[in-house]
């Protein structure tokens, strides 16, 4: 039942880290995008995003406490870098050879890792502590 209830918080908290990424990158394309590369701006949107609700998956989705938050985020980040090179090599291949816009390109590679950063989060980052 545990399990359950965090998957469902889970993929609430995904689509909340998606609506943060997408509003930081939205506003960063309608600010930069003539002038930064949407490359770049995938990638600080992603890095912003993952500081602003690290504190969230941590305190309510896996429920850690404990252990160090400078080591978790780094974790969480770690992982959110695999996902970030599935977005940079992802993302420019629906934009430049299929024509889709940006943010609908970004959508699509997203739908793909959110099952994927479920289990690796909850195996690597987050991992259960085994009681002896």
């Amino acid at each position: 039942m545990a399990l359950d209830r965090r998957r469902v918080l889970y993929l609430g908290s995904g689509a909340m880290s998606a609506v943060v990424y997408y509003a930081i990158l939205g506003v960063q394309l309608a600010a930069l995008g003539h002038r930064v590369p949407y490359l770049l701006l995938l990638v600080t949107s992603q890095f912003v995003a993952s500081v602003v609700v690290y504190p969230w998956y941590r305190l309510r989705v896996f429920r850690v406490s404990g252990s160090s938050w400078v080591l978790g985020h780094l974790r969480f980040y770690a992982v959110g870098l695999g996902f970030l090179a599935a977005s940079v090599t992802g993302v420019p291949l629906l934009v430049e050879l299929a024509g889709i816009p940006i943010m609908v390109a970004q959508a699509l590679v997203i739908v793909v890792n959110v099952p994927l950063s479920y289990l690796v989060h909850r195996l690597w980052t987050f991992p259960a502590r085994r009681k002896n």
